[in-house]
């Protein structure tokens, strides 16, 4: 997003933002607002013991084993956690050996969509940009099933993440809409993150009580 330039441009270019038609006064409010919770989200997670995180981490991944049945074929692209985001890494290897292939997320340039690269137990990793681990070698894949790490969820199913826009911009490039689900935190809870046009909501959250939510 970018700030309100001065002064009236005559072909309203400055009121595309990534390819949706928007008003400036809107996209600077809610970018502030979504900074403002992102700082409060994260100081919250923060305050969670490294104990309390563990398990719930393994309670998200019990749900998730028990909401999505037989994984054996699926496409299941996770995520390598950071910043005290929910470890499913244990989960990760037991998809695998159910028969999943499991995928993680590679950013090869910045601001441009993620790919997919196959992930295994003991694979080789290197570290990415922000040195974040991937698997330094293995195909790429289009996934068909999402699992997104989420900092805020609101009643409409829709995530605040970290703020690079990454999975927003993916999921709109994937040529065919995976299911998407975002694990998170019991208190990431929002009203709202005041939705723009380009963010795509999610089919169903897990967090890290058993709480199930279903959206759409």
């Amino acid at each position: 997003m970018h700030d309100d330039p001065p002064g009236d441009d005559p072909c309203h270019a400055h009121l595309i933002v990534g390819g949706h038609a928007v008003d400036p006064d809107t996209a600077r409010d809610v970018q502030q607002f979504r900074k403002s919770e992102r700082q409060r989200l994260y100081a919250a997670r923060e305050a969670w013991t490294a104990e309390a995180r563990a398990s719930m981490s393994r309670t998200i991944g019990e749900a998730l084993g028990r909401g999505l049945g037989d994984l054996a074929g699926r496409r299941v692209a996770v995520y390598w956690p950071i910043r005290s985001e929910p470890d499913l890494r244990d989960w990760m290897a037991r998809a695998h050996e159910a028969g999943a292939e499991v995928l993680l997320p590679v950013v090869v340039e910045k601001a441009a969509p993620l790919v997919f690269r196959r992930w295994a137990p003991r694979c080789r990793m290197a570290r990415g940009i922000w040195n974040i681990p991937v698997p330094a070698e293995g195909a790429e894949a289009v996934p068909d099933l999402v699992i997104s790490p989420l900092l805020g969820l609101d009643g409409a199913g829709y995530r605040l993440g970290n703020g690079g826009g990454y999975y927003d911009r993916t999921l709109a490039a994937l040529p065919s809409p995976p299911e998407v689900i975002g694990v998170g935190y019991p208190d990431c809870t929002l009203e709202t993150i005041f939705p723009m046009p380009w963010d795509i909501p999610m089919g169903r959250a897990v967090l890290g009580d058993g709480d199930v939510r279903h959206f759409g």
